[in-house]
């Protein structure tokens, strides 16, 4: 389970350093001849007053809004499973802030689906947790661990499409092992 969170969670950062260092061209004017004339005008793209939040210039500073959330979920959902059962309430409570706060955020309509898919990943996160409290059995555990992974990794599949980023499951990375040599006598 460390092992794939920590995967997720250096998939995440390593998206992050990568969409910072990209960015976009900014537009000229295109010019326009009016063979009638034989006059050469110029015309600049319909300026808005306020910036479409969906468009490629502007997406990722949205998307990045959302995605500090789940980095700070993350970070707090280790933490948290660090921790002994009794001492766990503290946990719970910084997670469900975190999570209201995730919430209340207003996005663009273009990032519905991402923040469905985090606000989902961490209500099953927290129950989860919650039954852990409660002493529930190692079945519905697992079950939870499971569904908030699935959960997770649908959110990092939108993120990555929101950003034009792309996957590559863990299973297909090159994992060829190197031959051990044989010992020489």
């Amino acid at each position: 389970m460390k092992r794939n969170l920590l995967s997720i969670i250096l998939l995440i950062f390593i998206s992050v350093i990568i969409l910072v260092g990209c960015g976009g061209t900014p537009s000229s004017p295109t010019p326009v001849v009016n063979v009638a004339t034989q006059t050469v005008k110029l015309t600049s793209p319909t300026v808005s007053v306020t910036p479409d939040p969906c468009s490629p210039g502007q997406i990722e500073a949205e998307v990045q809004k959302v995605h500090r959330h789940m980095r700070e979920f993350d970070d707090a959902s280790v933490l948290a499973s660090h921790m002994p059962r009794e001492q766990l309430s503290t946990s719970i409570a910084d997670l469900q802030r975190i999570r209201r706060e995730a919430e209340d955020e207003q996005i663009p309509a273009c990032l519905t689906n991402l923040k469905s898919y985090q606000v989902d990943h961490m209500n099953t996160v927290i129950n989860t947790l919650v039954a852990f409290m409660g002493g529930a059995n190692e079945q519905t555990l697992e079950q939870g661990i499971n569904v908030a992974r699935q959960q997770h990794d649908q959110y990092t599949l939108e993120l990555a499409r929101l950003l034009g980023l792309t996957v590559v499951p863990a299973t297909a990375v090159s994992t060829s092992s190197t031959p051990s040599e044989t010992p020489t006598p």
